[in-house]
């Protein structure tokens, strides 16, 4: 694996991270691959029910649904952690990662952690760079 592939993919993991937490749903969504699925499981912790979001409507469909219920975007004092990132490249255009998040609440005051989890992705990279094509999430 080139370091600026490993590089790269973990940037683009962070921003779609921080672009969750504070950023613009256009720019969020442009961090996904066409196509790309977001399945997760049921997360009581957080008031979640499971779900599968298949491309780029369903997935901002979620993203607006999480901000109107106040649980993560702006103003709502919410940060997505990642660690532990491991990167396989499977070839020049295409990776899987596995990584674990912490999802923390009232990170203006006295951070409290509110779940946490692994993320395994498929990562694709086409016109836009390095995208996300598969997320599955695992809670605990």
């Amino acid at each position: 694996m080139s370091a600026g592939a490993d590089g790269e993919i973990r940037t683009a993991l962070a921003r779609i991270a921080q672009l969750a937490d504070t950023g613009d749903l256009d720019e969020y969504l442009t961090m996904f691959a066409e196509g790309a699925v977001w399945a997760m499981p049921d997360n009581p912790a957080i008031g979640m029910a499971a779900n599968a979001r298949r491309g780029h409507a369903e997935i901002r469909a979620g993203a607006e649904e999480r901000r109107a219920s106040g649980l993560q975007g702006p103003g709502t004092d919410t940060r997505h952690v990642l660690t532990t990132v491991a990167v396989t490249m499977e070839s020049d255009v295409r990776a899987t990662v596995r990584s674990y998040f912490m999802f923390y609440g009232s990170t203006s005051t006295q951070p409290v952690l509110r779940t946490m989890g692994q993320y395994d992705d498929v990562i694709v990279r086409g016109d836009r760079g390095w995208q996300l094509a598969h997320r599955t999430i695992t809670v605990g």
